[in-house]
């Protein structure tokens, strides 16, 4: 841009920030070239100012598809479901395909026709989210770490179950605990998670298990949901990770989410020349590995959601409705 002598400009523009985080503003570099534009000056200058960048939650594309499944479960369409800890609801006549366990005899008895009890799902349940910001989560999926698809997947997921009428607590934590928020709901909910969520960066440290287990424990004093949002891992450090996990499904309902890394199966795939062979075939030692943890957490009753970065959080909303449908929560 061109300034006259003695006179001021002003000049806007428009940057994306591209990571979510506390980033400086300055400091802004000046280059001032002379009349012949083969020489000039150059200085920095310090600009006191920061920007707050917050995660992008570019997920919530999905929310709208997701409240219009629980609508049709929370009984606001002609769709009922029944399941075990279902909430009643309410009497309607009987028609052909209901279930004949849901007759209500003894209003049946009075009204002289068949009656049958309608469910919704139950309201008010407590869901705990853990997002694992240790070691697993610098892993690079894409052009942005994991810890940002489990942020993601967070955020949908926390948005879906507190629009259901459920109470959301979020933990982030690696070896000690990096963010909490704990008795919000709604709009003030999804500002809380923003803020708290937007300084929570990978650390190369192993998940705290046993802490973990601790937090979970002295959080919830009743049956609920419990999210990990981590990743799966078969180098052999997986065992602290299926003893948490299966000690605390004696007590909850518990679901890993784990944002898959496709490489691994490119690389299973990949046999052009002896190198790639090789490879190959340490990852299929690792999906081998991988398959073998996954197997033993679902026989300790834990939910196992795996997708790759851009499906991790749909599939996690997924899995809510429908433990939420079958009255599992």
């Amino acid at each position: 841009m061109t300034i006259p002598p003695a006179q001021r400009r002003r000049h806007s523009t428009v940057l994306t920030p591209q990571r979510r985080g506390e980033r400086n503003a300055g400091p802004l570099t000046v280059r001032v070239m002379g009349p012949l534009g083969i020489a000039g000056r150059q200085a920095s200058l310090d600009v006191p100012a920061t920007v707050r960048v917050l995660p992008a939650f570019r997920s919530r594309r999905h929310l709208p598809s997701r409240l219009a499944r629980l609508r049709e479960m929370d009984g606001r369409s002609a769709v009922m479901v029944r399941g075990e800890g279902t909430e009643f609801d309410s009497l309607r006549e009987y028609v052909v395909g209901d279930d004949v366990r849901s007759i209500d005899w003894r209003s049946t008895a009075r009204r002289g026709e068949v009656l049958v009890r309608t469910w919704r799902p139950e309201r008010d349940r407590r869901v705990l989210i853990v997002i694992d910001s240790g070691r697993l989560s610098a892993a690079r999926l894409g052009d942005a770490p994991r810890l940002d698809a489990q942020i993601e997947a967070t955020l949908l997921l926390a948005a879906l179950a507190s629009r259901a009428g459920d109470r959301v607590d979020v933990l982030a934590m690696d070896d000690a605990m990096r963010a909490q928020v704990r008795g919000s709901s709604g709009p003030v909910l999804m500002t809380a998670l923003a803020e708290h969520l937007t300084d929570v960066e990978p650390r190369l440290t192993e998940l705290d298990w046993p802490l973990l287990a601790s937090r979970v424990r002295t959080s919830l004093s009743q049956r609920a949901l419990v999210v990990v949002i981590s990743a799966l891992d078969g180098s052999g450090g997986d065992a602290p990770m299926l003893r948490t996990l299966t000690s605390l499904a004696h007590d909850h309902t518990v679901v890993l989410a784990s944002a898959l890394d496709p490489e691994l199966e490119d690389l299973r795939a990949a046999r052009d020349d002896a190198d790639s062979v090789y490879v190959a075939a340490s990852a299929e030692k690792d999906l081998v590995e991988l398959d073998a943890v996954r197997r033993r957490l679902r026989r300790g009753g834990v939910e196992v959601v795996e997708a790759p970065d851009q499906g991790i959080a749909p599939a996690l909303a997924d899995c809510y409705l429908d433990l939420k449908a079958a009255g599992r929560l």
